[in-house]
């Protein structure tokens, strides 16, 4: 892997080393003809090394098309964004022992009874029960957690009625009002003899103040960043970033879903305005599922051994009236190659009523793109929700450049109005659904580690089907008319965002 890095950034060193001395330096012609071969063949080596990847042709000849003119900009944008297979090196070891566990975990469990599953929920189970190596459990319980309110009196309830330990992992930790609050929670835990481990990605995370973090150790916290960014530029880990949201208490309760921890996350930012997510309470079985994925994450950043340490920590719910199946789902560069955007892509592919989707960032593959547009063309009412404003430029306007091929195909668009929707739902005829940490774009599917929950014919759904139809309540139907009609200016914009949707 090292001698790879190398090797590329040789090549970079003779392209600009080259163009150089052709056009900066006075010097021989023979000289200039030997630069000119040395900077031809680097471009050729490059291109076949392209070509041998087997990417789709229309991918393989972008690459090739962008670094042939533009030779030095083109080759860096493609060493750092381009080469999404990287994590198959950068996380070989990380994939390899996670797998091993996933299967010894599969082996110590029995599979659960899903009979009482209607056809389609039923045909995705089937997929989901082949293609993921978590188990699907029938013990267990969801509760839906609506908006920051919500989510954290119930997180901090929680965490304040810890007793043996508490491990924690998310993408964005700030150290504003909310995230001290939380701090001192887990400072007084620790001090009463609760372990507390403590995960925050290096990227998302760059507002955790250094001073917070000492907090935490002097109190005898275990804080490990994921990915730090220090060397991450020479080898591409900054591209891969840990997007998950995990919470475990004592075995017994866990969290997962789309808020993170700062204030905006209540709605009280004022340059956010009104923050509308979704996040999950989860009890019994699939507790350890996602506690598994916390400790695999651990192991790999800590190298430590704590797997086997945590084993008895699984409960189970009982209850006489059976409430659905619940399945827990990890993914990202430790995975199977795009396994969370297969997941999607089967949701959608056995919908027979409906498809609701809610998503920050739509900026859908290829796959889900047919999918929605076969669902659609089938009859089935496909309803997509995107907030009115996005967080970024890109984002923004690449979505928009996916408005025109869905709305064809009569797919409805909705733009959310109320404030910033960053929920990532899906609800597949009101008796499926998927809950997470995953948007429904590129790097939810190929570059971040990611966190879903799977429900299938739980009374949860009935609560995000509810909280679904008040959030169309606050939001208004794209017209496909209106917007074919939109300016040269704003298709210009949704082009140009679209050529990064590939890193978004």
């Amino acid at each position: 892997m090292k001698s790879r890095r190398r090797i590329e950034f040789v090549f970079a060193f003779i392209l600009v080393a080259t163009l150089y001395i052709c056009f900066f330096v006075e010097t021989s012609k023979l000289i200039v003809i030997l630069c000119l071969l040395f900077y031809l063949g680097t471009i050729f080596i490059i291109a076949y090394s392209i070509m041998l990847e087997n990417r789709s042709p229309q991918h393989s000849l972008l690459w090739i098309y962008v670094i042939v003119f533009f030779p030095v900009f083109g080759y860096f944008f493609y060493l750092y964004s381009g080469q999404l297979y990287m994590k198959g090196y950068l996380f070989k070891s990380k994939r390899s022992s996670n797998r091993e566990e996933w299967k010894n975990l599969m082996k110590m469990e029995d599979d659960p009874d899903v009979s009482f599953l209607q056809d389609g929920q039923m045909r995705f189970a089937e997929f989901a029960i082949n293609t993921a190596l978590t188990p699907m459990t029938t013990g267990s319980k969801a509760k839906v957690l609506k908006n920051g309110d919500a989510t954290f009196f119930e997180i901090k309830r929680k965490l304040m009625m810890a007793k043996k330990f508490i491990h924690m992992e998310y993408y964005i930790f700030r150290s504003d009002r909310l995230g001290k609050e939380i701090i001192d929670i887990l400072i007084e835990r620790a001090n009463n003899g609760v372990e507390v481990l403590f995960i925050y990605d290096a990227a998302g995370s760059m507002q955790l103040m250094a001073d917070d973090i000492t907090r935490m150790d002097k109190a005898g916290i275990k804080v490990k960043p994921f990915s730090p960014l220090k060397y991450g530029f020479f080898n591409q880990k900054f591209n891969f970033r840990n997007h998950r949201k995990i919470i475990i208490i004592d075995g017994e309760v866990g969290f997962t879903g789309g808020l993170n921890i700062g204030i905006e996350y209540l709605g009280q930012d004022e340059s956010v305005g009104f923050w509308r997510d979704t996040h999950l309470l989860l009890m019994g079985e699939a507790v350890y599922t996602l506690h598994t994925i916390f400790l695999l994450d651990w192991e790999y950043i800590s190298g430590e051994d704590v797997l086997e340490d945590y084993r008895c920590y699984r409960t189970t719910v009982q209850d006489e009236v059976l409430d659905g199946a619940v399945q827990v789902v990890g993914s990202g560069p430790d995975t199977q190659q795009g396994i969370m955007g297969d997941f999607y892509f089967s949701m959608i592919s056995s919908a027979e009523q409906s498809i609701w989707i809610a998503t920050p960032y739509l900026v859908p593959d290829e796959a889900i793109r047919t999918a929605l547009r076969v669902a659609a063309a089938k009859g089935i009412e496909v309803r997509i929700l995107v907030p009115e404003i996005n967080d970024s430029f890109l984002t923004q306007y690449a979505s928009r450049s996916y408005f025109p091929e869905l709305l064809r195909y009569g797919v409805e668009i909705y733009s959310y109005k109320k404030g910033f929707l960053h929920q990532k739902i899906i609800i597949v005829d009101g008796n499926l659904a998927s809950i997470g940490t995953a948007n429904m774009d590129m790097r939810s599917f190929h570059l971040n580690f990611e966190v879903n929950v799977f429900l299938y014919g739980s009374s949860s759904i009935r609560d995000l089907v509810a909280d679904f139809e008040d959030d169309m309540k606050e939001s208004t139907r794209i017209s496909p008319v209106q917007f074919y009609k939109r300016g040269f200016w704003e298709k210009s914009k949704e082009s140009f965002a679209r050529l990064f949707s590939g890193v978004l």
